[in-house]
């Protein structure tokens, strides 16, 4: 299996740039925030394991996830569900982004980005598909985001008991599906995201 490398990182800071890899969470579900991480990894304190978010085991990234902040520098940033609503999930997302990038002291001059679209951020950008399983910066940032958006959704389960947001993580299941069928949405849900806003006729809880 091959892992995420350093490659990019190391020609980035060969032209005496500060990179950072970003990555974000939480862009399919219909409940929930959109989460975003960007990791600045010290070179010489690269954790190891590190690798794509959906490859590891939740426990694996719940172990790894104080490791990373320990040794890097980290910046988390999100979206709630109204400004998902109000802008749209992509725009949400570059928010979050935004919000993780400008939470990092000092600032990078440069990010690598997961996926093909480049968000609009006052730094200089390279996107790399399927990124968080090739550069070790945005599969730091991949988990980061994970376990920061999995803990959040938790805290929603337990003000909004009933939907399985402990479990699904708000995404499409059929458990969620039968949920939101049975009970309506609640104020977590994404009302502009057609599961839902086919259930907006029922009260919201």
């Amino acid at each position: 299996m091959k892992l995420p490398h350093f490659r990019h990182e190391k020609g980035i800071l060969a032209e005496g740039l500060t990179v950072c890899g970003i990555d974000e969470a939480g862009r399919g579900p219909w409940a929930g925030p959109v989460v975003a991480a960007a990791v600045i990894l010290d070179p010489k304190k690269i954790p190891k394991g590190i690798n794509d978010s959906k490859k590891l085991a939740p426990e694996r990234r719940e172990e790894l996830f104080p490791v990373i902040m320990q040794s890097a520098r980290v910046g988390v940033g999100a979206a709630s569900t109204e400004e998902i609503d109000e802008i749209n999930i992509l725009q949400a997302t570059y928010l979050a982004m935004s919000r993780a990038v400008a939470a990092l002291d000092p600032q990078p001059a440069f990010a690598l980005i997961d996926g093909n679209r480049v968000p609009p951020l006052s730094i200089r950008v390279q996107t790399i598909i399927e990124g968080d399983a090739i550069s070790l910066s945005i599969a730091a940032a991949s988990i980061i985001a994970k376990v920061t958006r999995d803990r959040i959704m938790r805290e929603i389960e337990a003000l909004h008991p009933g939907y399985g947001f402990s479990s699904h993580k708000g995404y499409g299941t059929p458990a969620h599906a039968e949920a939101l069928q049975r009970l309506g949405p609640c104020s977590a849900h994404r009302k502009s995201f057609s599961p839902v806003f086919a259930l907006l006729d029922l009260q919201v809880r």
